[in-house]
């Protein structure tokens, strides 16, 4: 075995680890509610997991092309394409190994040792990792009381800045931007020519009477943007690992040199399965979307019978982000609340505007939800 006297890990390594804010909790034991984990609860639809198996039968046991399987790509350009009115042409889509691989690509062959990224404060907390591993500077931006952007605030961060990285529906806010707020961050980005990564992974998890406005929408996003995407979160796939990324074709072949290289194409099967989960799964994401509107009534509900608590009413995705009014840090009360038998992430975890703030999911089914909420309840007034 080789001496730790003998090993340093890489600067990269060891930036990360000296600015990271990202917090492994201890595993939960069966007495535990965990409200924790940015996860569905849903199974896979069933029709999804059929086609990998029906793809394993059939010889996709081989290495796809570097860009992603052909019929996946076009179907993904299609969805572009019908977002954003334009043609999205070849080269201009990437499948990835998850969001997560998505945005490591965007971030790496973008960001240079020593500029300046800005990222909203508090959201989540991969993309401050991915910066520092590139050695770029993080340059958070705190958001309003409300948790939107405060749009002055961001005019003056942008200067100098060469990149903006946002979630939209947000982790951990459950802020949606309307389509106002996506309109003044496109000028801003022209004035201040910078570059753009949207990660919309909660896209099809909005809980507003108004539609939702996607970056690919709005024209002044076109050409300095990258749009990252995911499969996990509407279909239920978490565990699949298949996202993508769709941008100009400079942009694309630069985050598919990243990909490429650390870690190949992605698994043959898995990418029928998108496919048929693209294509065929409208009606799975409808069900599900429907079973998280409810527990998000559900969890407000309770959230509103907690006094010490005082919370945004979230969106979009599956959070609720409460601020409360105790003088204990965020992961000091996480770990309290812990012995009560609730799991729930520290909102510092997300960024220093975070702190005082816990983030709930509503991923979980609904009595979880209403135990947790009473375990909660009850540890907080405990504390208090």
């Amino acid at each position: 075995m080789m001496s730790s006297k003998l090993f340093t890990a890489a600067e990269a390594v060891l930036r990360i680890e000296r600015t990271s804010l990202r917090v492994q909790q201890p595993a939960s034991n069966s007495d535990m509610i965990s409200l924790a984990m940015g996860e569905p609860d849903f199974d896979t639809p069933p029709r999804i997991i059929q086609a990998a198996v029906e793809a394993l039968q059939t010889g996709y046991t081989h290495y796809a092309p570097l860009l992603g399987d052909k019929a996946l790509c076009q179907a993904l350009a299609d969805e572009v394409s019908a977002q954003s009115g334009n043609t999205v042409k070849a080269g201009e889509i990437l499948v990835t190994h998850g969001g997560t691989a998505g945005l490591a690509a965007a971030i790496l062959s973008i960001v240079n040792p020593g500029d300046r990224v800005v990222i909203p404060d508090p959201t989540y907390s991969l993309y401050a990792d991915l910066v520092n591993m590139a050695g770029g500077t993080c340059v958070p931006m705190p958001c309003r009381a409300d948790l939107h952007w405060d749009l002055d605030g961001l005019d003056k961060a942008l200067e100098g800045a060469k990149l903006f990285v946002f979630c939209n529906p947000g982790n951990p806010t459950g802020i949606v931007h309307s389509a106002e707020e996506i309109a003044a961050l496109g000028r801003l980005v022209n004035r201040h020519n910078t570059l753009v990564i949207a990660d919309e992974a909660y896209s099809d998890l909005v809980f507003t009477d108004r539609p939702f406005t996607s970056v690919l929408q709005v024209p002044a996003f076109a050409g300095r943007t990258l749009f990252c995407q995911t499969f996990s979160k509407s279909y239920a796939m978490t565990g699949w690992r298949v996202g993508y990324l769709s941008g100009p074709v400079a942009m694309i072949a630069a985050a598919a040199r990243v990909h490429n290289t650390v870690n190949g194409s992605v698994n043959s099967a898995v990418q029928r399965a998108a496919l048929v989960a693209l294509t065929e799964c409208k009606d799975d994401v409808k069900r599900m979307y429907n079973v998280y509107r409810e527990r998000r009534v559900l969890m407000m509900a309770g959230l509103a019978t907690i006094p010490e608590l005082t919370l945004n009413e979230p969106e979009g995705a599956f959070y609720c982000f409460p601020s409360y009014s105790l003088p204990i840090p965020a992961i000091d009360m996480v770990a309290l609340l812990r012995e009560q038998g609730i799991a729930v992430r520290p909102g510092s975890e997300f960024g220093a505007a975070g702190e005082g703030h816990l983030r709930l999911s509503y991923a979980a089914g609904s009595d979880a939800i209403s135990e947790g909420i009473r375990r909660l309840r009850h540890g907080l007034a405990g504390l208090n």
